[in-house]
């Protein structure tokens, strides 16, 4: 059995049962307590299940962060005008022809439907831009694979990460859960990080893109520093404080 297929079943195993043990999987997999023991790190790792002594735990059954158990259709039904503007900002800024990614936060998503009718190949994670975009004419779609987050609609994990290793774009946007005085951009969910990471890395130019609650708002995990993105996006003028970047680096504020 393949490390995915046995990431799957494992998964499954966690969701139907609650809680089970690492003796148990080995008995049901077919293979050593020490590889489940691996299996159970990794999608610890990438928030799929929570490890506890002796196995594993349904992370939907957990305590976790508030932002965490909000669905995507919660966060995306509050979607603000200012958010609006920001993604209609961030779209001037692609021409036809180019390949973007686009990532899963709701600001992110408002681009969509002004990005119907352009032609364009879309990179990304989100299962929301995947449905918001599937009927546009001129829009090619490369869904980047991995572990479902079904309360958010993405794509995570290991198989997530290795697909963006593999593709270049021209541009990519990014959310985030707040903005830093440091100019530190942050996120909130383990699984999520090293995916915009990837996404940042994959680009020729990125933008983050943040109305005023994202300073500094929330989040405890770094993405990236701000000055290694091309632009932020926002609708905060002038911006709550002067980020200390390095000498030689510099980021563009565009505001709608």
């Amino acid at each position: 059995m393949l490390s995915a297929e046995r990431h799957q079943a494992i998964v499954a195993a966690v969701r139907r049962s609650g809680t089970v043990t690492v003796a148990e999987l080995s008995g049901e997999l077919g293979v050593s307590e020490a590889t489940v023991r691996r299996d159970l790190d990794v999608l610890s790792e990438v928030g799929a299940l929570r490890r506890v002594r002796g196995g594993a735990t349904d992370v939907r059954s957990s305590i976790r962060p508030e932002a965490d158990l909000r669905s995507f259709a919660d966060v995306a039904s509050s979607a603000t005008r200012a958010k609006q503007a920001i993604a209609a900002r961030a779209c001037a800024l692609i021409e036809d022809g180019d390949v973007i990614a686009l990532d899963i936060g709701t600001t992110v998503a408002a681009m969509c439907p002004l990005l119907a009718q352009r032609s364009l190949t879309v990179v990304t994670a989100s299962l929301a831009v995947v449905r918001s975009l599937a009927a546009a004419p001129g829009i090619d779609i490369v869904i980047l694979g991995g572990l479902l987050r079904p309360n958010y609609d993405s794509m995570v994990g290991i198989l997530t990460e290795s697909a963006l290793r593999q593709l270049r774009v021209d541009r990519a946007f990014l959310g985030a859960a707040g903005i830093r005085a440091d100019g530190a951009v942050l996120d909130s969910t383990p699984s999520e990080v090293p995916v915009k990471r990837g996404l940042l890395e994959a680009s020729t130019a990125a933008y983050v893109l943040a109305d005023q609650d994202k300073f500094p708002g929330s989040g405890f995990l770094e993405i990236a520093p701000l000055s290694r993105f091309t632009g932020l996006i926002t609708d905060r003028s002038p911006l709550p404080f002067d980020f200390d970047l390095p000498d030689g680096e510099s980021v563009e504020v565009l505001l709608p």
